[in-house]
């Protein structure tokens, strides 16, 4: 036989003896793999932001198949990515948080200032100059690092103090991270109303500081139908696993404290605040 013939028969044989063993290892040796993981890797962003706690997207898809992982925490994908994947999963779309982000405190231009600050615009960088310009400690600095932090567009400074518009938040937490003062806090998605203040010194300094300050006065508390609040470190708070929404709070408030949630449906039969007499 020519030998470029039998060298081309023998290089046929070993190739086809070689394809045939990568055959049998792959079956062999083949790991199985749920098939929703690349299901529910194709629903998500595919940002890779590591927002979810995880290393990129096929990590998380992976998580959820095979530890039980929560499906709602692509904050990119949003809802609709959580009810994709739930119905991947056969879950009920129940276990997903009700809560989105709420700016405790309404200052803004009603808070006097200490100072004109010059410097760097931002949040933390005025919260290091002598505490912050604001004449309140504790409540918004209204430079925006939250606004810059938040990848949904659902936070913006509008007179003074960041305002979340709940239809487009999330519920990822990165507005409530980067804030200095921690006036940024997750509420529950429900008619409810919110305290709008953090300020924890006494009525009469509150009154010197800020028109709508909290100045512990009690009337929301003596008013409350359901005892679902009461006073601590000088500032109203909400008791939500007794709050109904009725809005008394609201109504009987003297310095407007408490508001309804930006975006939380009011109730039909809520009362209505009176308008504010200046």
């Amino acid at each position: 036989m020519n030998p470029i013939v039998l060298a081309i028969v023998v290089l046929v044989v070993l190739g086809l003896v070689g394809g045939f063993i990568l055959v049998l290892a792959s079956k062999f040796m083949a790991v199985y793999e749920d098939p929703r993981i690349a299901q529910i890797t194709d629903c998500l962003a595919g940002a890779n932001c590591g927002g979810c706690g995880y290393a990129g997207c096929a990590d998380y898809a992976k998580a959820i198949v095979e530890d039980g992982a929560p499906t709602f925490k692509c904050a990119p994908g949003g809802d609709k990515t959580a009810d994709a994947i739930n119905r991947i999963m056969g879950v009920e779309e129940s276990d997903r948080p009700s809560m989105r982000a709420t700016v405790i405190c309404a200052g803004g231009e009603n808070c006097g200032k200490r100072f004109d600050y010059k410097g760097i615009q931002t949040c933390a960088a005025a919260a290091a100059v002598a505490g912050g310009p604001s004449a309140c400690s504790y409540g918004c600095l209204g430079l925006g690092d939250c606004t810059r932090a938040c990848k949904f567009d659902a936070i913006h400074v509008v007179n003074g103090v960041a305002v979340v518009d709940r239809s487009k938040c999330t519920g990822c937490t990165a507005c409530t991270a980067v804030c200095p003062r921690k006036v940024i806090q997750m509420k529950p998605i429900a008619p409810q109303p919110a305290v709008k203040c953090s300020n924890k010194d006494k009525g009469v300094v509150v009154n010197k500081t800020c028109k709508v300050g909290c100045i512990a006065c009690g009337l929301c508390v003596r008013n409350c139908p359901q005892q679902a609040i009461f006073l601590k470190d000088n500032v109203a708070v909400i008791d939500y696993t007794k709050c109904n929404g009725c809005g008394t709070c609201v109504t009987k408030c003297p310095k407007k404290a408490i508001q309804w949630v930006e975006g939380a449906p009011r109730p039909v039969d809520a009362p209505v605040p009176a308008p504010e007499v200046r």
